[in-house]
Order: C-alpha cells, then sequence, then structure tokens
C-alpha cells in the first residue's frame, strides 16, 4: 500500500498490547514507529495521580517517540461508553479532565486531542445533551489552544447508542465549534467506522477533507490490519493526500496476530515519520 507521502503512527491502545501499557511505546520506537498515540491511559479515572501522570509521561519520553495523539477522558471504551462530554451526568468528569490532559500533552508534543461525544441517555433529550455537548467541546478547545493543539469530533460505529455515525454527522459538529470561533476543532476520519455504518467513503473524502485534522485506518470488516479485509485504503489515503491533507495516518487496527507480524504490510523503514 503506498504511503502517499504521508507519515504513519501506532495507537499502543489497541496495537503491541502484548506489552503491558507502559512498555508499549518503546515497543512501538523498536517496531520502527517514531509517533504513537494512546486513548486515555486511564479508563476510570479522569484525574490521575501524579506518579501515575509522571510513570506515564516517562515512559513515553525514554521510549524517544512522540505522542502525537491523546484521547480525552471517555469512560471504559471497552465496556458500555463512548465518550462522557454530552452526558449530564458526567459531563464534569470531562471538564476535570482537560487540564491534566493538556498537562501530559504540553510535556510529550501532543498535536491533537479525540474528545469522543458520548452516547445518548434516556433521561436528557438529544437537543440537551448536543447543547451540554457545544459547551464542553467549547472548554476543550480552548483548553487545547493553550498548547496550539487541535480537538478532533470522531464518528464512531458499533451497538452503543453514540449519534455521530456518519462524517456529515461529525463535520456538523465541528463546523459549529468553528462558527463559534473554536478554528481549532477537526474531523477524524476513521475509515474503519465510515466503512462499518455504510458511510460513502469518496463522497465524505471529497466534501470534507478540508476539515480533516487526522486520519485512522483499519481494514474492514473485522477492523483488522490492511489487507485482512476489503477496504482499499490505499485509494482513499490518496485521495485524502490528493485534496491536500498533510496529517498523520494513526494505525488504530487489532493485529489478527502479534502486532509485529501484523506490520508486515508495512516495510520497517516507512513507519519512520519524515517530519
Amino acid at each position: 500500500m503506498d504511503d502517499h507521502g504521508l507519515d504513519y503512527l501506532a495507537n499502543c491502545s489497541i496495537m503491541f498490547t502484548e506489552h503491558p501499557l507502559l512498555r508499549r511505546p518503546a515497543a512501538a520506537k523498536a517496531a520502527g514507529f517514531d509517533a504513537i498515540e494512546f486513548w486515555w491511559p486511564w479508563p476510570d479515572q479522569p484525574v490521575p495521580g501524579d506518579a501515575e501522570a509522571d510513570a506515564f509521561v516517562r515512559a513515553v519520553r525514554e521510549a524517544g517517540v512522540r505522542l502525537v495523539g491523546l484521547n480525552f477522558f471517555a469512560g471504559d471504551l471497552a465496556g458500555p461508553d463512548c465518550g462522557v462530554l454530552s452526558i449530564p451526568a458526567r459531563a464534569g468528569q470531562f471538564r476535570d479532565n482537560i487540564d491534566v490532559a493538556v498537562g501530559i500533552g504540553e510535556q510529550l508534543g501532543v498535536s491533537a486531542f479525540n474528545a469522543l461525544y458520548g452516547n445518548r441517555v434516556p433521561d436528557s433529550s438529544p437537543a440537551d445533551q448536543d447543547e451540554l455537548a457545544a459547551g464542553t467541546i467549547a472548554a476543550a478547545a480552548d483548553g487545547a489552544a493553550r498548547i496550539g493543539a487541535t480537538v478532533l469530533i470522531e464518528p464512531v460505529s458499533g451497538p452503543k447508542p453514540y449519534p455521530l455515525r456518519t462524517a456529515g454527522d461529525a463535520v456538523a459538529v465541528v463546523d459549529a465549534a468553528r462558527k463559534a470561533g473554536h478554528r481549532n476543532v477537526g474531523f477524524l476520519c476513521d475509515l474503519f467506522h465510515l466503512a462499518n455504518n455504510g458511510d460513502d467513503i469518496p463522497a465524505a473524502i471529497a466534501a470534507h477533507a478540508d476539515v480533516t485534522s487526522h486520519v485512522q485506518i483499519a481494514d474492514w470488516p473485522g477492523r483488522g490490519e490492511p489487507g485482512s479485509g476489503r477496504l482499499d485504503l490505499g485509494r482513499h489515503l490518496a485521495d485524502l493526500a490528493g485534496r491536500g491533507y498533510e496529517g498523520w495516518v494513526s494505525l488504530e487496527y487489532k493485529p489478527t496476530t502479534d502486532t509485529e507480524a501484523s506490520l508486515a504490510w508495512l516495510p520497517k523503514q516507512r513507519r519512520a515519520a519524515h517530519r
């Protein structure tokens, strides 16, 4: 698969899981990556203890990799949650997390923070949740702006009652934030989730390349490495690059074997960043 001049990074929350979390940055570096991203490392803690946060920062620094992307607190992604920022009973957790996440980001060079929107809940109307989300995203954007970073809005697939399903759904949130003055809010174009939701990927890229701030890939179906499914990832990345996208491409897939074996499609010399 041609890289079209784009740089790859490894998502160490879903890859290199053969290793304990704090050893994954070093494993990614040994595999040839200069950059990584993580989901929020503490799914039950919006505000981890200083010792835990310091250990995470130290692990990334000592590995010699850059942490490009980090999720804001999003709850238990492996369980019932899919973000909290639009949920009245939990949006406070997100706000408590902003300064902590941005503080880690400032130390490690994070340029993008993923703000997962949150599921629909029965005790609040969609309109009220969307109003709450707008304010929470604004607070996140203000926090990220302190270090020159971007807040990402992502469509997600699967059975959870997550309302942002298509590229258009997510970009509508991005557009509203930008119209409110928060220019550092962008679209996270996750090609697997778009495919899994049946979105028209070429049309989405054509319509939204100008607000695309980050890209994540996995093959479809199955969410495995490129070549394990039927998604023409090379074509879609070429389309993005041809429309001016110059950002990172995150490998956010579940290896069908161990992580190193799953990287056979990507020669080691192409895993290093060009920037």
